[in-house]
């Protein structure tokens, strides 16, 4: 079977600066892969290049076995992306916002798709309030839902789940393992959370300026690094060899 997501030679730069140097990776149907590293380490330029959003220096994405630059518009269709550092209109309520975002992907059978997943997410209290008066974990999942609206087949989270409180972070790492079981969706998942990684990822790529330093599934790095969780093997990659 094809991958969701195939990532070949990719590299971005702006005028002396490097911020991603030919990096390669893939990611298969219903698999969660995560993507880690320091702040200011890539993560956020490769994310902007597999959504379209920066054109690559060089290299190739294919998405669904389709390269992105010739397939833009059916391409986008058929993935999203969840941030908590991009905010929805706040004057609009939560149903509002979910119906603009819908009629943006054409989706068909608008209200039925709101209802499915105001209940999967817990939404159905507040979708008549306005989304600038959520607490920021009832704004975190109702962004979850915009991401999810066009049922995409792949799904890009960066930092998913930030400044939330550990039960409603509990609740959308367990909303993510849920739906990836009954839609087989794959994810890329960027967090500084290595609790949440070494749960939800099958595989991880750590990134140090600009391209991946190593990979493997979680407690395979755990293993060749000599540590004892995934947050020691992050800080001695981005430290250095000989920082712990």
């Amino acid at each position: 079977m094809e991958n969701s997501l195939e990532v070949i030679n990719l590299s971005k730069s702006y005028d002396l600066k490097v911020a991603v140097k030919k990096i390669d990776f893939k990611i298969k149907h219903n698999e969660i892969i995560g993507l880690l590293g320091p702040n200011g380490c890539g993560k956020t330029t490769t994310i902007g290049m597999i959504l379209g959003l920066l054109k690559p220096t060089t290299g190739e994405i294919f998405i669904n076995g389709m390269k992105i630059e010739e397939n833009r518009i059916n391409i986008l269709q058929k993935i999203n992306f969840i941030s908590p550092y991009i905010e929805l209109p706040k004057k609009l309520t939560v149903k509002q916002n979910l119906t603009v975002y819908a009629k943006l992907y054409s989706v068909k059978n608008i209200n039925n798709r709101i209802e499915y997943l105001a209940e999967k997410l817990r939404l159905e209290s507040f979708l008549n309030r306005v989304t600038g008066e959520l607490s920021s974990g009832q704004k975190n999942r109702v962004s979850l839902a915009k991401a999810l609206i066009n049922d995409p087949s792949l799904l890009l989270l960066d930092e998913p789940t930030a400044s939330l409180d550990p039960e409603i972070g509990d609740f959308v790492r367990t909303f993510l393992e849920d739906y990836k079981k009954e839609k087989k969706i794959s994810f890329l998942l960027a967090s500084h959370n290595m609790n949440e990684v070494t749960r939800l990822c099958s595989s991880i790529l750590m990134m140090k300026e600009g391209t991946i330093i190593d990979r493997g599934r979680p407690q395979d790095l755990i293993k060749k690094h000599g540590r004892k969780n995934l947050e020691e093997v992050f800080l001695k990659l981005t430290r250095g060899e000989n920082e712990l």
